[in-house]
Parts: structure tokens; sequence; C-alpha cells
């Protein structure tokens, strides 16, 4: 049974309404199959990459669905720090570079954790270093305000763009000076060109 409040219990709600005009048995069917594509999330979460291969067995599809927050299952994975599922999803056509309602990517949250496996397998797969989300913030700026000093160097030997500005007109060098970090600051200097 899913939590009151969330989108799959909405979902069974509006179709326990429309048992009033369908026969309640098909309602129930139709939210067991949603239910059952949405186990991929949960199995992302777990690191089950069993059910998730058995999941994309029955449906390719389910690699690159999208929950209520648009979180796909290689962003949950990632921000669980599950490296086996990340490996299976990156394998079988995972979107490197979707974004989730906010804009922001797999690679930004691996910034943001400070998960460094999960930040090279996602450059290594070729992650965009560059998608900005919803407040203009690439995953430069994640890893530069987090203190991630192995990932800062991983993107800007991706070509990072240390230029990008965020909404409030920040760019990553910036975040660094705001947080005080003079070994983050020293290291972005080192790639600013000549």
């Amino acid at each position: 049974m899913p939590k009151k409040g969330s989108g799959l219990f909405y979902l069974r709600q509006q179709l326990l309404e429309a048992g009033r005009f369908l026969p309640s048995y098909i309602c129930y069917l139709i939210f067991f199959a949603i239910m059952n594509e949405y186990e991929i999330f949960d199995a992302c979460r777990r690191g089950d990459v069993a059910v998730i291969a058995d999941l994309y067995k029955a449906n390719a599809a389910v690699i690159n669905l999208t929950d209520v927050k648009g979180f796909t299952p290689l962003i949950l994975a990632v921000y669980n720090d599950q490296a086996e599922v990340v490996d299976f999803l990156l394998a079988n056509g995972a979107d490197v570079n979707a974004q989730d309602a906010a804009g922001n990517t797999a690679l930004m949250g691996a910034c943001f954790k400070g998960y460094q496996l999960m930040a090279k397998k996602l450059l290594d797969a070729g992650a965009d270093v560059n998608i900005c989300n919803s407040n203009g913030a690439p995953a430069l700026t994640f890893a530069a305000t987090f203190g991630q000093l192995q990932i800062v160097e991983w993107l800007l030997q991706k070509e990072a763009d240390m230029f990008l500005p965020d909404s409030r007109g920040k760019t990553s060098l910036d975040h660094a000076v705001l947080q005080e970090n003079e070994s983050m600051i020293e290291l972005i200097e080192r790639y600013i060109p000549s």
C-alpha cells in the first residue's frame, strides 16, 4: 500500500473514485500495473540489481522512467550510492543527462554528495558537465560549493565551464570564495586560461 501523500496514494484514490464508473477489479489491475512499473525506483534505492534486471527484461522502457519528482532510476541509484545499479543502468541505455523536475542531473547529485565513484562513472559515460539546473547551477557549482576537490578536478579536465553563472550571478569560483575554501580557489584558478 502506498504511503498517504505520495503520488501513488493519490493515483490509488483517483482509481478508487473511478471505481464508481468502472468495475473495481479493473481499477485495481491498473493500479497494480502502475505500481509494478514504479518498483524500479525502490529497487534502485535499495541496490537490488536482480529486480531491476527482471523489470528491464519485462519492459526496457523502465530504464528511463520518471517518478512524480522527475527522478529517473539513474538519478536515484546515484543519490543512494548504488554502484552496481548505476553500472547496470548505464550499460542498458539510461540517459546519463536526464534532469529531474528541478533540472538536477545524476552528476549534480554525485557532486553534491561527494560520491567520487559515481561522478567518475557518469563522466566516463559521457555526462554533460555544463548542463544547468533550474537555478542555473552546473555540476561544477555543486562540487565547488561542497568542497569536492577531486570531482572539481575531473569536471575541469572534462572542460566544465567555470564561468557559468547561476541564477544569482555566481560562478563556481565565487562559490568557493564564499565558502572560504582556499584549496578549491587555487584549484579552479589553475584552470583559468591565461
